[in-house]
């Protein structure tokens, strides 16, 4: 039988479900409980809505958690070691961007129960789809690589040689994922989760300065001064905070998992969460760096998650040395697993492939294959020798972040489509947040291409000068919407168990929109300085590496 999602029995009948893969469809089996498919008795008492949750808690998690991975922990000890506490303000701001973006995903996931690449393509078009999914795929084997880099630094903190190291890390991934068994591969992903609470006696054993932390998290600032180089960490740290691949997956996990309309609330409940803990975790390792390297001579001279490791081991204990190098190691395998199933997910997307971790090896060869395949090239070219390790980490979740803007636009958009998600489309207030979202990441990689295009430019002054048109611009994007709104007819109203039950029609089923001239200039252009922000960040990146 081929692996073309094609599972009607007759193809002149045209579907009426949107659920492309029959096992999307089912019993909730999850790691800390089942809810079947037939059960829809409202949750009454305290102790049913906790089993729920338990039941579906899972994706939010995992995708924040994995967002805390190898790349986003050397970015976070980097901001440390070089701005000591300076920056913690930058994580408090990103709670909420993360809560929004992952939010819309979740319902799209829900709702439709079709990929988020998938979704891009039906809707949009092929060239926007694969425009989408392109960038993506780069991106996210760019960042399993940086995953492998973890592996090995942390290998090396033990004494173990990469060769050693990185294909033992390479098979536990593949073996984890490809048992057929969502259960098995979920609870797989938690051990490590519970792992990465080892952050706690990090940041104990630390004794980071109270004031040190009270100012970093209230007073915005850069210890420095502004600079195009912390532009770029800052960029950087929101790259791998809230990074593109986690909307890929946790759409795509939230249909893997057969979460319907109806436990939505549960699944946002666990996104929170999961929003909570990556900016906790990230707090921690930025403060026990911050108060590891300052007043040292290393203090200011990132070089990578390594020395970040042994210059815990001596400013503080080696204990502190050695969990560093765990959190590493661990981070390092969330991380890759996660991203790397968001990109299998979404290769299945785009070519209509059986991808499900309910479905066994046999009967998805191409996507466990598309995992398997990323996991091996990625983990065979950090062996290279004497590859800039860190400069590479930063540069790939600064280039997360230049690519989130048009990630959140598309979600924008999908989630303003009425006949995509019917009664649970964005609400104006969050239309708003959004707008904000990515006119403030349009700011930080705009003052990335032009400083590097023109070292000389004043930073601070370029941040007012595009904020304010960036705020301009906002603001006018509102008042003609709310102008253009005024006098259309209100939208249908629905029951809660109406909203509970609804499902997006099957995709042939839907006409495509039709965008306006206006709307595909913009479109047009924030692809166009999406690649333009990609070359300057790849010319910043070996400005650096040449110095």
């Amino acid at each position: 039988m081929s692996e073309r999602e094609s599972n009607r029995k007759d193809s002149r009948l045209k579907p009426t479900s949107a659920v492309l893969d029959d096992l999307n469809q089912g019993d909730i089996h999850g790691a800390f409980g089942t809810i079947r498919v037939s059960d829809v008795t409202p949750r009454r008492t305290w102790r049913r809505r906790i089993l729920t949750l338990l039941a579906i808690v899972g994706p939010g998690l995992i995708v924040m958690v994995g967002d805390n991975d190898a790349g986003g922990v050397s970015t976070y000890a980097q901001a440390g070691q070089d701005f000591g506490y300076s920056l913690l303000w930058t994580l408090l701001l990103l709670i909420p961007v993360l809560i929004v973006n992952q939010e819309m995903v979740v319902r799209l996931g829900a709702v439709t129960g079709v990929g988020y690449a998938r979704l891009i393509s039906e809707r949009f078009g092929r060239s926007w789809g694969w425009f989408s999914a392109g960038g993506i795929f780069l991106l996210n084997f760019l960042t399993i690589s940086t995953e492998f880099m973890g592996v090995s630094l942390a290998g090396e903190y033990f004494g173990l040689q990469p060769v050693i190291v990185v294909p033992i890390a390479a098979a536990v991934l593949v073996l984890i994922t490809v048992s057929g068994n969502f259960r098995r591969w979920e609870r797989a992903m938690f051990v490590f989760l519970f792992a990465s609470l080892l952050v706690l006696p990090l940041l104990v054993l630390s004794h980071p300065s109270g004031d040190g932390v009270l100012k970093g998290f209230v007073t915005p600032g850069v210890e420095g001064g502004l600079t195009s180089n912390s532009a770029l960490l800052i960029v950087a740290i929101v790259g791998t905070t809230v990074a593109p691949w986690q909307m890929f997956f946790q759409q795509s996990n939230v249909i893997d998992k057969r979460i319907t309309p109806r436990w939505l609330d549960y699944e946002k409940a666990d996104t929170v969460l999961g929003a909570f803990v990556v900016v906790i975790g990230a707090a921690a390792i930025m403060m026990a760096t911050a108060s590891a390297f300052s007043g040292t001579p290393a203090f200011g001279h990132y070089q990578d998650a390594l020395h970040i490791a042994r210059g815990l081991h001596v400013n503080i204990s080696p204990a502190a040395g050695a969990i560093f190098a765990l959190l590493l190691f661990d981070a390092s395998i969330v991380g890759a697993s996660a991203v790397t199933l968001a990109t299998s997910y979404a290769f299945g997307d785009m070519f209509g492939l059986r991808h499900s971790l309910h479905r066994g090896v046999r009967d998805a060869k191409l996507f466990y294959a598309s995992y398997t395949g990323m996991v091996a090239v990625a983990a065979a070219i950090v062996l290279i020798p004497y590859a800039p390790l860190g400069l590479i980490t930063t540069a790939v979740q600064a280039m997360a972040g230049v690519m989130l803007p048009s990630t959140t636009v598309f979600a924008v958009l999908l989630c303003n489509d009425r006949d995509v998600l019917g009664p649970w489309v964005n609400r104006r207030w969050l239309n708003a947040v959004a707008g904000v979202i990515v006119g403030a990441m349009l700011v930080l990689s705009a003052i990335l291409v032009i400083s590097t295009a023109i070292p000389s430019v004043d930073v601070p002054t370029l941040l007012v000068v595009l904020g304010s048109v960036a705020a301009a611009a906002l603001l006018a994007g509102m008042v003609w919407s709310w102008f253009t709104s005024r006098g259309a007819p209100a939208p249908p109203r629905f029951s809660r168990e109406e909203r509970a039950n609804w499902r997006m029609p099957a995709l042939a089923l839907l006409e495509r929109p039709a965008w306006s001239r206006g709307r595909r200039i913009a479109i047009g252009a924030l692809a166009g300085y999406l690649v333009l922000s990609i070359v300057m960040l790849a010319v910043k990146a070996v400005q650096l590496g040449m110095r």
